[in-house]
């Protein structure tokens, strides 16, 4: 139980940001594009600059384990049939809107989420395995989708779509960062100290601006009324993954830090994408929209409870 209640006051101010900046969003004064800028300035500016600064202190930083990819990704797979599995039994849906369901159950929120949460609450040591997961991520689960999609359709896919896909990650601000910061440690440079600095300070406000700037884009989300599809999505995403990639890590022998990484972000709530996805295939817009509200209202609870048993379990 204590440990629980350290997890939980670990947590609460975290998501108290996200309901902070929910709230400054339902001012009926706010405007929706100043939330757009507040994101588009915190993923642009401040998370690659804590990203890129700290990655460019690799030497310092502990090796990350190759095994946690295929930990991570293997849950991925996994879930994403269970999702299409589900979404076929007991919502009759279309191959398209199972696509679309089955990427919602593994798809994280990693970048507004699950680095500023691994940050606090593992240490800086856990940031290595997320951004490398960051990295994958977005690539991994769109090509994913995007395959099971055009196969639904067609019957085949369009190695047009995946490179088009590849070339949006590759231009990603936070991928870069991770990447160019990871070549510029592995090379032996080292930033100026008054660089340095400023680097550290601005990527210091990163953790909390983005959790602030998620609250603020929430706001934003048409809430319908696809409650049972919802529920059953954040079922998927925030109890089934996250024990699907802990037992694979288990598995793997993956090291404490790497278990306790890879279960956070498998914790954490339907990233923001896949209501991109969603509009982009014109499927479960509606149940998406309110999954993403719901899964972070649930993860305020579920993400503590998840690490007080890893806390408990090693």
């Amino acid at each position: 139980m204590n440990v629980l209640w350290h997890f939980v006051r670990l947590s609460t101010p975290l998501y108290g940001l996200v309901a902070l900046g929910y709230l400054v969003a339902s001012l009926p004064w706010w405007r929706r594009d100043w939330s757009s800028r507040a994101s588009s300035a915190v993923f642009s500016l401040a998370l690659p600059a804590m990203l890129f600064q700290m990655m460019s202190h690799q030497a310092a930083l502990p090796a990350v384990d190759a095994r946690v990819l295929i930990a991570y990704f293997g849950s991925c797979l996994i879930v994403f049939f269970i999702g299409r599995a589900t979404a076929r039994a007991f919502f009759r849906m279309d191959g398209v809107a199972q696509s679309v369901f089955g990427l919602g159950g593994i798809f994280s929120n990693i970048v507004l989420t699950g680095l500023p949460i691994a940050k606090i609450a593992l240490g800086d040591g856990a940031v290595p395995v997320v951004a490398l997961l960051l990295v994958f991520n977005a690539l991994t689960l769109w090509t994913l989708v995007s395959v099971s999609v055009e196969w639904s359709l067609h019957g085949s896919f369009t190695p047009a779509g995946i490179a088009k896909t590849a070339l949006s990650v590759v231009r990603n601000p936070i991928v870069l960062a991770i990447v160019s910061g990871t070549a510029f440690g592995r090379l032996g440079f080292a930033l100026p100290q008054l660089a340095d600095s400023a680097l550290g300070t601005l990527g210091s406000i990163a953790a909390p601006a983005a959790l602030l700037a998620l609250g603020l884009e929430l706001a934003g989300f048409p809430i319908r009324r696809a409650w049972t599809s919802s529920v059953a999505l954040c079922a998927l995403k925030l109890v089934v993954q996250p024990l699907v990639v802990w037992s694979l890590a288990i598995a793997l022998r993956l090291p404490p830090l790497e278990v306790r990484a890879v279960v956070l972000v498998a914790s954490m709530a339907v990233g923001v994408n896949v209501y991109l996805m969603a509009l982009r295939f014109q499927a479960l817009q509606g149940a998406i929209a309110s999954s993403i509200v719901l899964s972070n209202l649930l993860a305020a609870f579920t993400t503590p409870l998840l690490l007080a048993a890893l806390q408990a379990a090693s």
